[in-house]
């Protein structure tokens, strides 16, 4: 609703205002009159009207605030917000005001800092802490990059539309790293008492088949793989209780067998002479979830995708990633040199030291090497990094276990 606002209004400051005052509106009249049987028109539609009386009301209403109430004020409706034709709602050739909205706040014209951090507060909610832990860096930091991107959208009078089939490349990227990382957050919850938020990796999975029907290019198509090949795990992810579980003891017979099998199959789709990183990690979770236990899977192969993977997307995680599958090949001292390398390097490690599963990661190489001390300390370094519950609950029992 929000999305659909911020289209009608062009504005998000006003459209938040708006749905706000669309919510107190119906505390007020649906406890007297009923809830209406289309909630969701309803709301849209008054919130729509309320922010044309603000405007109105506004002695200092701007040229464009004007503009927007002397558009709507044909449709005004105060006593039933829900006969105002829908159409209106639905406009475009894409019915799906999210994804219509992504690909505003991916615009080129906005700072490349701010477009994915604008796209993942307004339109998946998203925290500021949330999304800043996302990208390692500060609350502070990411607020800043929100504020001007919304400012940019707001001075450049950028549209709220998805563009031509011209442009969409050129958009693409920034796109799919949103939905990914929207993914991302609803797979491995940064914060909170559960490890996955399964209303955020579904809609990511939406929007990803949506991405696909518009624009069917193998990256594309390489995310939702990714996406569906992960999620096929979640249920066996975390117990009853909340406890982690990590994939070497996951029960594999309760992995959704109709998403590995779609999963795989847009692998071979989004495979090719020179697969993008989207599709490499695909074919890594492939490979994955094609293994009957941890001890059978093949660690050769997925070394080498990683080794591609590297070379076409050479950042810190994805390097700290390949050391704990070297590990798996080659030993845990072998890992464990990698991740050392990988902390002693100015650049990445100033990335990987704020990163609580770079301290847990080496824990875990240093105790399977029998060196307790330097386990203790990583998970103790990792346990105060952590935000998300049964992460937590999980390293302080790793730390209990390890002897004295």
């Amino acid at each position: 609703m929000l999305a659909t606002l911020i289209r009608l209004l062009g504005d998000f400051d006003l459209a938040e205002e708006a749905l706000h005052d669309a919510f107190g509106a119906a505390v007020e009249r649906w406890g007297r009159d009923g809830v209406p049987a289309n909630p969701r028109a309803w709301l849209i539609s008054t919130g729509r009207f309320r922010a044309v009386d603000a405007l109105r009301r506004r002695a200092r209403a701007d040229a464009r605030g004007a503009a927007v109430a002397a558009e709507w004020e044909m449709d005004r409706d105060d006593d039933d917000p829900e006969e105002v034709e829908m159409a209106s709602i639905a406009d475009d050739a894409l019915p799906d005001d999210r994804l219509r909205l992504i690909f505003t706040c991916c615009h080129p014209a906005l700072p490349a800092e701010g477009r994915v951090a604008l796209a993942l507060r307004e339109i998946c909610g998203l925290t500021t802490e949330e999304i800043a832990r996302s990208f390692l860096t500060s609350p502070s930091t990411m607020a800043q990059r929100i504020v001007r991107a919304k400012a940019k959208i707001r001075d450049a009078r950028i549209p709220y539309r998805v563009p031509g089939r011209e442009e969409l490349p050129a958009r693409l990227e920034t796109v799919l790293q949103v939905v990914y990382l929207v993914f991302a957050e609803g797979y491995a919850a940064t914060a909170g008492p559960g490890v996955a938020r399964a209303d955020l990796a579904e809609e990511a999975i939406r929007l990803g088949r949506l991405l696909v029907e518009l624009l069917p290019e193998r990256e594309a198509i390489g995310l939702l793989a990714l996406m569906l090949l992960h999620d096929a795990r979640r249920a066996a992810r975390s117990e009853a209780d909340g406890r982690l579980v990590l994939l070497e003891a996951q029960d594999r017979a309760r992995w959704d067998g109709d998403k590995i099998a779609e999963g795989r199959r847009l692998v071979e789709r989004a495979l090719g002479a020179y697969p993008g990183p989207y599709a490499l990690q695909a074919a890594i979770a492939a490979v994955h979830v094609e293994a009957t236990d941890t001890a059978s899977t093949d660690w050769p192969q997925i070394v080498g995708l990683y080794d591609r993977l590297l070379q076409v997307e050479p950042t810190p995680i994805v390097a700290l990633n390949r050391a704990v599958a070297v590990a798996m090949r080659d030993g845990p001292a072998a890992g464990l040199a990698l991740v050392d390398a990988l902390l002693a390097d100015a650049t990445a490690g100033a990335v990987l030291q704020r990163h609580h599963l770079t301290h847990a990661t080496r824990a875990d190489l240093c105790r399977r090497l029998g060196r307790v001390a330097e386990a203790r300390a990583g998970y103790e370094r990792a346990l105060a990094l952590a935000q998300q519950a049964s992460e937590q609950r999980f390293l302080r029992e790793r730390l209990a276990a390890l002897p004295a």
